[in-house]
């Protein structure tokens, strides 16, 4: 293979795709099956199995049992608007998410007192094993699952205090601003690293998707006087949703 020559599968692969993006191939169509590939490209059945192999990757192609491989619907990504802060009129835990106040959506949570692992730990300034405050979040736009997020809170902020359960008691579901001010812990800064991976297996089972997928993780910190006070990992599939950011402009 000389320099800049992709591989056989690659090609393939490459054709195929194009195919897909065009149309030539629309959505719930049979892939050619791999005896096919092989005789009209002339590669091996390595080669073939390879190529279907980067499609499925992908997230282009489906297999159903004894059916064979299918070509997925694409869905046109949607926005997904990102706001440090939310108005002083206060939101729901979505509307602190998605800050797209078009949107309607709705969400499901459960909390749990946890011991910080090492990552978490370090993430909130703790030492690992400390108490923290741990909620899962299930959000969904129009009944379908969009949006996952883990919030950890150390328990030497908030335990003992009203705003220990973030859904439950008298600023249940205000979100973190409010809820610390209610308890003279002023938020005065928050940070968010996005970064790609492919999806857990309980991540694309609640999200609807299929193995390798690839999500988006957005990992977010609020802080109080340089202190951690919450941190968080959104979780959103990234063949759906675009992140737009508002950032103010001081």
């Amino acid at each position: 293979m000389t320099f800049g020559e992709q591989p056989a599968y690659l090609r393939v692969a490459g054709d195929l795709r194009k195919k897909i993006v065009d149309g030539s191939l629309p959505p719930h169509t049979r892939l050619p099956s791999q005896a096919r590939i092989r005789e009209e490209y002339g590669v091996s059945d390595t080669v073939a199995l390879e190529a279907r192999k980067v499609l499925m990757a992908e997230g282009l192609v489906e297999g159903r049992s004894g059916s064979g491989t299918y070509v997925r619907e694409r869905p046109v990504p949607r926005r997904l608007a990102r706001s440090g802060y939310r108005p002083d009129s206060g939101a729901t835990p979505f509307r602190q998410e998605q800050a797209d106040f078009a949107v309607r959506g709705t969400w499901e949570s459960h909390s749990r007192q946890v011991e910080a692992s090492g990552a978490i730990a370090e993430r909130l300034a703790i030492q690992p094993g400390d108490r923290v405050m741990c909620t899962n979040y299930v959000y969904r736009d129009g009944g379908e699952a969009m949006m996952l997020s883990t919030s950890w809170e150390p328990l030497a902020v908030t335990g003992r205090t009203p705003v220990m359960l973030p859904e439950e008691g008298p600023l249940g579901g205000m979100g973190v601003v409010e809820r610390m001010a209610a308890i003279d812990v002023i938020v005065d800064n928050v940070t968010e690293e996005v970064g790609a991976r492919p999806g857990l297996a309980e991540e694309l089972l609640a999200l609807g998707g299929v193995p390798g997928h690839v999500v988006v993780v957005i990992q977010r910190t609020f802080y109080a006087s340089g202190r951690p006070v919450e941190t968080a990992d959104v979780v959103v599939p990234a063949d759906r949703y675009r992140i737009a950011y508002h950032l103010p402009v001081k």
